[in-house]
C-alpha cells in the first residue's frame, strides 16, 4: 500500500465521473484510453530502460487525447466545444511534439534530473523497489489525465448555452496570455543558452528577461494556463447544478478547484522548481545569489 497510495486521489477523481449524469460516458472512454496510452508509451519503456523520462511523452499526448475526445463526444455548444478542445490539442501537441523531438535526438537515453530527484525521495521514504515505484509514478500521470486534468474540458463542453459568459472571456484571455508568456520565457532561456555556448561560458545563471522576475517564469505561466481553464469552466459548472445531484455537483466543484492546487504542487515541489534547483545549486556557483534576489515562482521585483 505504501507504493500505491499516490494513485488513490486520482482513482477517486476518476470514479467520481462515473457517478455523474453528464460525464460518465466520456470519463470512462477517456480513462481507458489514457491507461492504454500510458501502458505502451510510458510504462513499457520505463520497464525496458529503467528511465522515467518517457512520462514527458505520454502526459502531453494524453492532453491531446482529452481534446480530441471532447470535440468528438461532448454535447455542448459547438463553438464552446471547439475552443476548449483546441486549447487542449494545441497545448498538448506543442509539448508532445517537443518531447518526440527530444526522443529522436537521443535525450531520453539518460534520465532527466527531476526524475533522478524523485528516486532520491523514494529512497528517503523507504521505497527500495524502484522498478515498482516508477511504474506507479507513470500510472499516476495517466490517471491525472483520466480525472482532474480532464475536468475543465469535459465540464465546459457540457454547456449548451450559446451565450458566452464574461468568465469564459476572462478565462480564455488568461489562458492565451499565460501561453504567450510561457513561450517567451522558453525562447529567452533557449536564446541565453545559445549565447553562452557561443561565447564558451558554462554553468551560467539565466536571469535575463522574465527570468529576472521569477526563477521559473515558464512554470508560473503553465500554472496560469490551467487557472484560465478553471475560470472559463465556472459558468458551465454552475449550469450542471440542474443536471447533477447536489453532492455530485459540489464534489465536481471541489475537484475543479483542486486542479489549480495539483498543478501548483507539481510545478513547484514535485517535478518542477524544487528538483530543478536542487541540481542548479550544485552545478552553477552563482545560483544561490540568484535565489536570494529573485522570487522562486510568483513574478516580482528583485529582493
Amino acid at each position: 500500500m505504501h507504493y500505491f497510495s499516490p494513485l488513490l486521489p486520482f482513482v477517486a477523481g476518476w470514479v467520481l465521473l462515473f457517478f455523474t449524469a453528464s460525464l460518465a460516458s466520456i470519463g470512462l472512454i477517456n480513462g481507458v484510453l489514457q491507461l492504454i496510452l500510458f501502458a505502451f508509451v510510458v510504462c513499457l519503456p520505463i520497464w525496458r530502460t529503467g528511465r522515467m523520462s518517457y512520462v514527458d511523452i505520454g502526459w502531453p499526448w494524453g492532453l491531446v487525447l482529452i481534446g480530441v475526445l471532447t470535440w468528438l463526444l461532448s454535447p455542448g455548444d459547438e463553438l464552446r466545444v471547439a475552443v476548449v478542445s483546441l486549447a487542449y490539442i494545441f497545448a498538448g501537441g506543442r509539448m508532445g511534439l517537443g518531447a518526440v523531438k527530444m526522443w529522436q535526438q537521443g535525450f531520453l537515453k539518460r534520465e532527466f534530473p527531476r526524475y533522478e530527484y524523485q528516486k532520491q525521495r523514494w529512497a528517503t521514504a523507504g521505497k527500495t523497489n524502484t522498478a515498482l515505484a516508477m511504474q506507479v509514478e507513470g500510472m499516476v500521470q495517466g490517471l491525472a489525465n483520466a480525472s482532474f486534468l480532464a475536468l475543465p474540458a469535459f465540464i465546459i463542453a457540457t454547456n449548451p448555452n450559446a451565450t458566452i459568459s464574461i468568465f469564459e472571456v476572462i478565462g480564455l484571455l488568461v489562458w492565451a496570455s499565460a501561453f504567450v508568456i510561457e513561450s517567451i520565457a522558453d525562447t529567452q532561456k533557449l536564446s541565453f543558452l545559445r549565447q553562452m555556448k557561443k561565447t564558451g561560458q558554462k554553468n551560467q545563471v539565466c536571469n535575463v528577461g522574465l527570468w529576472g522576475y521569477s526563477r521559473h517564469p515558464n512554470y508560473f505561466a503553465e500554472w496560469m494556463v490551467w487557472n484560465g481553464l478553471l475560470i472559463a469552466a465556472i459558468p458551465s459548472w454552475l449550469a450542471l447544478y440542474q443536471a447533477e445531484s447536489l453532492l455530485i455537483w459540489l464534489l465536481l466543484g471541489g475537484a475543479l478547484l483542486s486542479v489549480s492546487r495539483f498543478m501548483y504542487t507539481t510545478l513547484v515541489h514535485y517535478t518542477g522548481a524544487v528538483p530543478s534547483e536542487h541540481y542548479s545549486v550544485q552545478k552553477r556557483p552563482e545560483y544561490k545569489a540568484y535565489q536570494q534576489t529573485t522570487n522562486r515562482f510568483f513574478p516580482g521585483p528583485k529582493k
